[in-house]
C-alpha cells in the first residue's frame, strides 16, 4: 500500500481546532486510518468490509 498516494480527510464532526482526530482515506481494498496530531507514524488499515461493520457498530452506540 506504501506506493498509493493517499487522499486523507477528516470528518465533519472534528470540529476547526484540527487536533485530536482521525483522518481516513479510501483505496480500493482499505480505508486507512491515522492519528492528524502525529502523520508521520505508520498508519492502520482495515478491509472495507469491517471498517463498514465498525461504522454500523459506532452508529449505533
Amino acid at each position: 500500500m506504501s506506493s498509493v498516494r493517499l487522499t486523507w480527510f477528516k470528518s465533519s464532526y472534528s470540529g476547526t481546532a484540527g487536533d485530536n482526530c482521525v483522518e481516513v482515506a479510501v483505496t480500493e481494498q482499505a480505508i486507512c486510518v491515522r492519528d492528524s496530531a502525529d502523520v508521520t507514524r505508520p498508519h492502520l488499515a482495515v478491509g472495507r468490509e469491517e471498517w463498514s461493520r465498525f461504522v454500523t457498530f459506532a452508529a449505533r452506540s
